[in-house]
C-alpha cells in the first residue's frame, strides 16, 4: 500500500512539473531539457526519501482488526511516561511507539485512549515543531470518522507521512529513522501480543512474516546511516529481532512465534524504559 501511494504520487507530481516545463520552455534548446530533466530526477528522490518508507503501524495493525482481535488493555506505553523521554534517541523512538499505540487505540475505537497518546505525541513532538501535526483538528478528524477505518488509516498514515517528511526536510533523518524503528517495534509486539488469540486464525502468520520484510527494509534504510551514534545505538537495540529472523523462512512454527514474541518484548522493553 505505502509503495504504491509512492509511485502514484511521484508519477502525479512529475507529470505535474514536467507539464509546467513543457508549457513554459516549448522552444528551450537540448542543454535546457537536460537540465530539466536532471531536476525532475531530483523531484523524484525527495518525493520518495519524504514518504514514510515502511507500512505505518495503521495498516499492520489494521489487519488485526480486520481479523477481529479483540483489544488489549495495558499493552500500550503508558502516556504518563512521555514526559520522562527528554534525550533525542528516547524521544525520537517513543514518538513512533506512541504513534504506533495511537494507532491502536483509533483503529479500535478507544477514544480516551487517543486522546491521551496524542498528548503524549504532542508532549514528545513539541521541541521538533512537529505539535501542529497531532493538534485538535487531527482528533476532530479521528472522532469524526471512528466507524470508518479505511479513512482512519488514511488519516494516520498521511499525519505519519507529514512526520517523517518534516524531520528529513530538517535534516534530522537520523531522528526520521529513529522514529520509524520505534513504530515498527511497537506494531510488532502489539501484533504478537494477541498471538494466543489470533495465531490460529487465517493471515496472522502473513502478517508476521510481512513484518520480517519490513525489518529488512529498515535496515536497509539505515544503513547509509550506521556512522551516526543514535542509528548505530538503535541498530544494536534490535540485535534480538535480527537473531530470530536470521533463522527464520518462509513460514513460522509456534516455536517462531514464541521466539519472536520473547525478543521483540525485551527490545522494545529497553526502548521505553
Amino acid at each position: 500500500m505505502k509503495k504504491n501511494f509512492t509511485k502514484i504520487l511521484v508519477a502525479v507530481m512529475i507529470l505535474t512539473v514536467a507539464g509546467a516545463y513543457s508549457c513554459k520552455n516549448r522552444g528551450e534548446s537540448k542543454k535546457q531539457k537536460a537540465i530539466n530533466m536532471i531536476e525532475l530526477e531530483a523531484l523524484e528522490q525527495k518525493i520518495e526519501e519524504n514518504v514514510y518508507p515502511l507500512p505505518t503501524s495503521v495498516e499492520v495493525l489494521k489487519k488485526l482488526t480486520d481479523m477481529d482481535l479483540g483489544y488489549i488493555i495495558g499493552s500500550t506505553n503508558p502516556p504518563a511516561s512521555a514526559r520522562k523521554y527528554v534525550e533525542s534517541y528516547s524521544r525520537s523512538v517513543n514518538l513512533g511507539i506512541y504513534g504506533a499505540d495511537l494507532s491502536y487505540a483509533t483503529l479500535y475505537n478507544m477514544q480516551q485512549d487517543v486522546i491521551d497518546f496524542l498528548s503524549a505525541i504532542r508532549t514528545l513532538a513539541l521541541e521538533q515543531n512537529l505539535s501542529k501535526i497531532y493538534d485538535e483538528s487531527l482528533y476532530d478528524v479521528i472522532k469524526a470518522n471512528f466507524d470508518n477505518r479505511d479513512t482512519l488509516v488514511t488519516t494516520l498514515t498521511g499525519a505519519f507521512d507529514r512526520t517523517y517528511a518534516y524531520m528529513v526536510d530538517a535534516g534530522q533523518a537520523n531522528l526520521a529513522l529513529l522514529m520509524v524503528g520505534g513504530a515498527w517495534v511497537e506494531g510488532m509486539y502489539l501484533t504478537l501480543a494477541v498471538s494466543e488469540s489470533g495465531g490460529h486464525l487465517t493471515g496472522f502468520e502473513t502478517v508476521l512474516l510481512d513484518q520480517k520484510k519490513s525489518f529488512e527494509l529498515f535496515e536497509e534504510l539505515a544503513k547509509p546511516h550506521t556512522e551516526d551514534p543514535l542509528v548505530s545505538r538503535m541498530l544494536t537495540a534490535l540485535q534480538p529481532v535480527r537473531e530470530i529472523y536470521a533463522t527464520i523462512g518462509t513460514s513460522l512454527t509456534f516455536e517462531d512465534i514464541e521466539a519472536m514474541k520473547k525478543a521483540v518484548t525485551a527490545v522494545r522493553s529497553d526502548l521505553i524504559k
